[in-house]
């Protein structure tokens, strides 16, 4: 009796110590890495600017800073709350310009970023895709559309493209939707610029 007892009372940490949140916050260093598996929900709320999202090898997230001006880091913040193997992560702060954010991520992640202006660069992720930018450019690897059961690209006004497809449109309301075979959902949509999808 008393070992079931101690086998319930240690599964039962076991389990609260799953469901805890870890929050990272840090400001004004010139890199940051966390702990992340692969095979995670990641949901990056990132500041306008010149963004790349790379997939690696590694079991971490890592963010280094690039360009003229990537040593001044000094009010750049980041925030990374991370529970039962998913997180959320916020990158705000930093010069205006000449300002490059890399983010290297697992190859095997599912992808949520959300991003005001700018360029956005993702390669070599794996995984479902949900990304929206009010105005500017996303370049994104989506590798073979039959891995998705869900396209959906769309802007309001400007250009899509879908390499992989061969599709291509400019001008107002453009969009694009595609059922398939696969596992993963791809959403993206701009408000104002350019998605291409390769």
């Amino acid at each position: 009796m008393r070992n079931g007892i101690a086998v319930f009372l240690l599964l039962a940490c076991g389990i609260a110590l799953a469901d805890e949140r870890a929050v990272i916050v840090e400001k004004g260093k010139d890199r940051f890495e966390t702990a992340f598996a692969p095979g995670g929900r990641l949901q990056l709320e990132v500041r306008s600017g010149d963004v790349r999202i790379s997939g690696t090898d590694s079991n971490k997230i890592s963010i280094y800073y690039e360009g003229r001006h990537g040593n001044d880091v000094g009010d750049v913040a980041v925030r990374c709350e991370k529970q039962m193997g998913n997180a959320e992560l916020s990158i705000s702060g930093g010069p205006p310009n000449e300002f490059q954010i890399r983010i290297e991520v697992p190859r095997e992640t599912e992808l949520r970023v959300r991003m005001p202006f700018g360029e956005l660069t993702i390669e070599n992720v794996r995984g479902g895709k949900d990304v929206e930018l009010h105005a500017g450019q996303v370049n994104m690897e989506i590798g073979d559309p039959r891995d998705y059961s869900r396209i959906e690209a769309s802007v309001m006004t400007g250009e899509l493209n879908l390499g992989p497809l061969r599709i291509s449109k400019g001008g107002l309301f453009r969009s694009y939707k595609q059922n398939g075979p696969g596992k993963y959902r791809l959403y993206a949509h701009i408000g104002s610029g350019e998605l291409d999808l390769n």
